[in-house]
């Protein structure tokens, strides 16, 4: 059985179990910090897609913005992740 799952996870489900819980953790300190909650993450997306539908083209610009910003960073940090992981 841990052979389908373990291939599923990319892991062993005790070592992925502990990194969740690791990230969680950090995650959780992170949002305390901002004093964030769940609900305040769940209503930012949900205010974001009604504005989206009450202002039309302007918030697929922003929305568009926001998407370039985060590639900016995601997408260089992906390929350096991935041409470590090559090396091995």
């Amino acid at each position: 059985m841990s052979g389908p799952v373990t291939r599923f996870l990319g892991d062993s489900p005790l070592r992925i179990a502990l990194k969740l819980i690791v990230v969680s953790f950090l995650v959780g300190i992170v949002m305390s910090t901002f004093g964030w909650s769940p609900m305040d993450v769940f209503y930012g997306i949900r205010d974001f897609f009604i504005d989206i539908w009450r202002m039309g083209f302007s918030a697929i610009d922003r929305f568009l913005g926001y998407l370039l910003l985060g590639a900016a960073i995601v997408i260089p940090a992906f390929l350096i992740l991935r041409l470590i992981s090559y090396r091995r």
